[in-house]
């Protein structure tokens, strides 16, 4: 019940935080915020510095304020190369918003000089990003993509927006959600998905799990944190920066520790770390619980 309640009041803090920054996401469509390094970059906890440039994506009606704290971190841990995208809540479409995306992500490995990238998106964010990976050949450059709190099975909450265009591709079941559950053969990018048992956007909460047999994909659950606060939560910007510089040094595309889809129902106070496992073939695991 505390956790609960003290979920609540954190809730309404970020509402609150939101609807006093939020004036800058009128206008323009899409635009791309180049954040940098630092002037003062303090020392990496890691010890060392990652070239991988991270790209932020926040959900309908956001900002990229709502990463400020993650962005902190990721710098702390030794990315310096951190940039966030943002789009007007006018937007009309995740689809047109997923090539605009391809767009950019090609802008910052030219400027960056790196041949992937990772992405965090929250809610329509993982949405969009995720349609990019999966749809538009976006994991030949995106090596992990984090969601958190997004609708990749909908969610009922849409039914209770205005019914825009963008809004209706958010309900269950919906022609972008089927494209979504369709085959990907061969997706290199590795998912990692985090949503929360007290997300009051996501209904029901399950609907924020990747469930996809072709996709490399790690579910983390965590309590008691709403929909507005789950970007902003020091368990969730730690299990984030565990993710990243869990494969710091890894040539891309040559395998990822934790390539098996699971499922990790944690707490939000004891995050798992990735597992070492390698992926284990769809074929090779129906034989070994035949056999168990």
């Amino acid at each position: 019940m505390a956790g609960g309640l003290q979920g609540v009041a954190w809730e309404v803090a970020c509402l609150l935080t939101d609807l006093a920054k939020y004036p800058t996401g009128w206008g323009r469509e899409w635009r791309i915020s180049v954040d940098g390094e630092p002037r003062r970059a303090r020392p990496s906890r890691e010890g060392a510095r990652s070239e991988t440039p991270v790209l932020l994506l926040h959900g309908l009606g956001s900002t990229c304020a709502v990463f400020a704290a993650l962005r902190r971190e990721l710098r702390n841990h030794g990315f310096h190369h951190v940039e966030s995208a943002t789009y007007s809540p006018l937007i009309r479409d995740a689809r047109t918003a997923a090539q605009l995306l391809a767009e950019r992500v090609q802008e910052i490995r030219e400027r960056s000089g790196q041949d992937r990238i990772h992405i965090v998106g929250h809610s329509l964010g993982g949405l969009i990003a995720r349609y990019y990976v999966q749809r538009l050949g976006g994991d030949a450059y995106v090596d992990i993509l984090i969601t958190v709190g997004t609708p990749h099975q909908g969610t009922h909450a849409a039914r209770l927006l205005a019914p825009l265009p963008v809004t209706r591709q958010l309900h269950p079941n919906s022609p972008l959600i089927h494209e979504l559950a369709a085959p990907a053969p061969g997706c290199r990018t590795r998912f990692v998905a985090i949503y929360s048992d007290f997300d009051e956007a996501i209904i029901p909460a399950r609907y924020a799990r990747i469930d996809h047999p072709d996709l490399q994909v790690r579910n983390i659950l965590v309590n008691s944190i709403g929909h507005l606060a789950l970007p902003r939560h020091r368990s969730v910007i730690r299990a984030i920066c565990t993710e990243f510089t869990h494969v710091d040094g890894v040539q891309p595309g040559t395998g990822h520790a934790d390539r098996s889809a699971h499922t990790a129902p944690d707490t939000a106070r004891s995050l798992p770390a990735p597992s070492s496992r390698s992926r284990v073939s769809q074929p090779r695991r129906k034989a070994r619980r035949a056999g168990s």
